[in-house]
């Protein structure tokens, strides 16, 4: 085994749990073969297997002697993970295995998302649900479908299927925090309708590339004040268009609802005696977002180069109007907690815009603790676009999870920790949105906590997961079963 083998970390069944997740190619909406992967999983166990209507596994384990008087838990995790990569990458989600290593304290991929968003929650279960000398509980196994793009799984999720009494979501990134709540969230979809027309006589093709952006989890790290390439790249488009001449054939920029976008890419045209100066003009954008996101980004990179003339323009009504709506939708934190000054309460993201020579499609993830908020967010920014002439939806919504601090598992999990590492564990609410407050409206009796290892700049590139943390996180996971309470 090479020195950088993750199989050689530990503990090394989660380890080589988490590498099989790696060799199956896992992207939301391709379940198929990720899902016959964990039916296969459950079955060679000989254990109880179910696969529902929509793709979510259960697997069902009975309690270990002397462990059968417990509560039931449900371990819970979902199966898709998020495929983002640098452009300059030749890598398929769809076909490719996750080229996963050791980097020092670390575990990351070369250019891609590694998938320890859910992988590492996922293979802990898996973990559980295949040892012979655990003591625990009856667990059940479940693993949602399609989390990451509207949380569909647990839309989907059928009542009576899980039979637990406490649920432990494995899709937290701390460790030495337990969350007891989540944001909610609702998408914007937003349509500009056009017909193409034609380039002007003289103008000259550019192309204009904006990457080398962080990104990131657009719950996450929205409050890390990172650049927004969508929101950098029609800063720019608007002065251009004003200034020099320029029109826009096409826009490509984010790829992912819940991911901040980390590139952008514009096809303008522009007189020909306008091409130095618009050379220069991109050199200087880029100078001033160097210098504004100082200390946060470090690797932006606005460049242009001449291109091959497209087949037509977008209506210069419409390109006005799209810049201008984009220039006035709100981007990233808009409140945080009075109560806990640290923690997002209400941000959006606007995450996509693409065209494709008949229509511009933005997509916008709105997110709220509070729902009254996320309702008055979601307002403003079909507002704006309304404005600007597009039609808007505003779409798949769920709920946030309204925190118990009376929990019973809380109360355990928390003497756990303390017992075990001397110290309190941080109890949070997390921006993001947890499945949780889904499942909670299935299971509205259930008990509900998550938590899971520190894993850092998910939903994109950079993604990484502490291995010293997984080892803890594994070693309070076992401690907290042998503690859960009687029935």
């Amino acid at each position: 085994m090479k020195e950088n083998d993750i199989r050689q970390l530990e503990p090394k069944a989660l380890w080589k749990n988490f590498y099989s997740l790696t060799q199956v190619p896992r992207p939301s909406h391709k379940k198929e073969e990720i899902g016959a992967f964990l039916e296969n999983f459950g079955k060679s166990l000989g254990l109880e297997t179910l696969r529902d209507e929509i793709g979510n596994v259960l697997i069902r384990k009975p309690a270990t002697p002397g462990m059968e008087d417990r509560k039931a838990v449900v371990l819970q995790a979902h199966m898709d993970m998020v495929p983002q990569k640098n452009s300059n990458v030749k890598h398929d989600f769809k076909t490719d295995p996750i080229d996963a290593y050791v980097d020092g304290d670390w575990v990351t991929a070369h250019d891609t998302t590694l998938g320890a968003d859910n992988g590492i929650g996922l293979a802990t279960a898996m973990t559980i649900i295949q040892s012979t000398d655990i003591p625990h509980p009856a667990v059940e196994m479940f693993i949602t479908v399609d989390e990451e793009t509207g949380m569909f799984g647990a839309f989907g999720l059928q009542p009576n299927f899980l039979k637990g009494d406490i649920l432990m979501n494995l899709d937290s990134e701390d460790e030495g925090e337990l969350y007891v709540g989540c944001a909610g969230g609702i998408d914007a979809d937003i349509e500009f309708r056009y017909k193409e027309v034609k380039v002007p006589e003289g103008d000259v093709a550019l192309k204009v590339s904006l990457t080398g952006l962080k990104g990131g989890h657009s719950g996450v790290d929205i409050n890390l004040q990172r650049a927004n390439a969508n929101k950098l790249m029609f800063r720019f488009l608007k002065d251009a268009v004003a200034d020099e001449e320029a029109r826009l054939a096409s826009i490509d920029g984010g790829s992912l609802r819940n991911a901040i976008p980390r590139e952008a890419f514009a096809v303008i045209t522009v007189p020909a005696e306008g091409v130095d100066d618009m050379v220069e003009y991109v050199q200087e954008c880029e100078d001033i977002f160097i210098e504004e996101y100082k200390g946060v980004e470090d690797k932006i990179s606005f460049t242009v180069e001449q291109v091959d003339l497209p087949s037509g323009l977008i209506p210069e009504e419409v390109q006005d109007d799209l810049i201008n709506g984009v220039i006035a939708c709100p981007n990233g934190v808009e409140r945080f907690i009075p109560e806990l000054p640290t923690v997002v309460e209400t941000s959006n993201n606007l995450a996509i815009i693409k065209s494709d020579g008949n229509a511009i499609i933005l997509r916008s993830l709105i997110r709220s603790s509070v729902e009254s908020r996320k309702e008055e967010l979601a307002s403003m920014v079909q507002s704006v676009f309304s404005l600007a002439g597009a039609k808007i939806e505003l779409v798949g919504g769920y709920p946030g999870w309204k925190p118990n601090l009376d929990s019973p598992i809380l109360k355990v999990m928390s003497k756990v920790y303390e017992d075990k590492y001397g110290k309190t564990p941080k109890v949070m609410i997390i921006h993001a949105g947890l499945e949780c407050g889904i499942l909670g409206t299935h299971y509205p009796k259930m008990d509900m906590i998550s938590f899971g290892p520190t894993i850092r700049f998910p939903h994109s590139p950079d993604e990484k997961v502490n291995i010293a943390t997984v080892q803890k996180f594994w070693d309070y996971l076992l401690a907290t079963l042998e503690n859960i309470p009687t029935k």
